[in-house]
């Protein structure tokens, strides 16, 4: 029985439980808003509560307590320097759990974890755009006649290097082309 028992159990045994919790509090940490099942939610959010009073202190003992708590360094010093100034004046209630429905493949009641202050939502991630050559006109390409012969010698040695560093390579294939080559010369 569960008398008087507090928390969850999560459907997992305690270590599977609290590496769960320790990552959500990570992903919570460095996104600001995170999705999961209510029950889950419900129990980072008290996790996390906890995390913040700790972060609130400042010191180092409350640093390495977090290092411990969360295994990893830069959320603690994240939490330490950015989230925890943030609810200087408040006693709790740091953050919020909103229901957002069921989820499709099992049914599960979702909801979204998010801190009560407001914060500045991470910067995405832009992908450079590469910068577009200027397409040549087949006219303005020069012809092999135009080419210098220098040029079409470099050519030629780096083609014959290319062959030979070919010839030179191991493994199966390699194998197979000596044998090949042994067959050709002694014919």
């Amino acid at each position: 029985m569960r008398h008087r028992r507090l928390r969850r159990k999560l459907g997992v045994v305690s270590s599977h439980r609290k590496a769960l919790l320790r990552n959500l509090v990570r992903a919570l940490v460095l996104k600001k808003r995170i999705e999961t099942t209510h029950a889950k939610a419900k129990e980072a959010s008290a996790y996390a509560d906890k995390m913040v009073t700790i972060a609130k202190k400042k010191t180092l003992h409350s640093r390495r307590m977090l290092i411990s708590k969360l295994g990893d360094a830069d959320v603690a010093r994240l939490l330490e320097t950015v989230i925890a100034p943030q609810f200087k004046g408040r006693q709790g209630g740091y953050t919020r759990v909103l229901r957002t429905g069921t989820r499709v493949g099992d049914a599960a009641q979702m909801a979204i974890l998010e801190w009560t202050a407001v914060f500045e939502a991470p910067a995405k991630k832009t992908k450079k755009k590469k910068d577009k050559k200027p397409v040549e006109k087949l006219s303005e390409k020069p012809t092999a006649k135009e080419l210098p012969k220098t040029d079409e010698k470099k050519r030629s040695a780096e083609k014959a290097e290319a062959k030979k560093e070919a010839e030179k390579r191991g493994g199966f294939l390699g194998g197979l082309r000596k044998w090949f080559k042994s067959d050709d010369t002694k014919k």
